[in-house]
């Protein structure tokens, strides 16, 4: 009986611990990666020690599905000036693996946002993030790791109009920490 008592304890202590490996799950820490830029350059999330990220991971197809948010983050840093730039770093990654369009095309569309939000544009040529990290394809994922990489929201899809304050308040709390 003591060895099966044990069993279920240590099963249920081990178990959601493993599920959740390679996943994001808010609270814990983001796994790793390395992914490059157009220039064929390498980044983690290292590259950007002791800030805030906000993660866009994008299927090509949906790459204005999140501009409203996108918008109201650019104004706060760069109008507002609520956030700070020291503190924190906004990029993209392009989801490769989602979409049909020509690389040459992606490339372009990607430039353009890199432009106009001033970032970074990562690209996940074989889906990479599927795997470590569980990210739907054929979607639009944001992703807020704090300065320790701890995962502080996970948001698929589309962010709602009423949800967006929250969450830039959310990132200026945390850049302050």
């Amino acid at each position: 009986m003591k060895k099966l008592l044990f069993t279920v304890v240590l099963a249920a202590l081990i178990l959601p611990f493993a599920a959740a490996q390679g996943k994001l799950v808010v609270g814990q820490k983001a796994p790793e990666w390395v992914l490059t830029d157009a220039s064929k350059k390498d980044f983690t999330m290292d590259s950007w020690p002791g800030k805030v990220l906000q993660i866009n991971y994008v299927d090509p197809d949906n790459d204005d599905l999140n501009d409203p948010f996108n918008d109201a983050i650019d104004k706060a840093v760069d109008i507002d000036k609520v956030i700070d730039k020291n503190y924190f770093k906004g990029f993209g990654i392009v989801d490769l693996q989602s979409t049909k369009l020509p690389d040459g095309l992606v490339r372009a569309i990607a430039g353009r946002k890199a432009k106009k939000y001033d970032t970074t544009i990562l690209f996940d040529y074989k889906g990479l993030l599927h795997e470590i990290w569980d990210m739907p394809k054929d979607s639009y994922t944001i992703v807020i790791v704090d300065k320790n990489r701890i995962v502080r929201g996970v948001y698929k899809g589309k962010i709602a109009d009423g949800d967006i304050p929250g969450i830039v308040d959310m990132i200026l709390k945390l850049t302050k920490e």
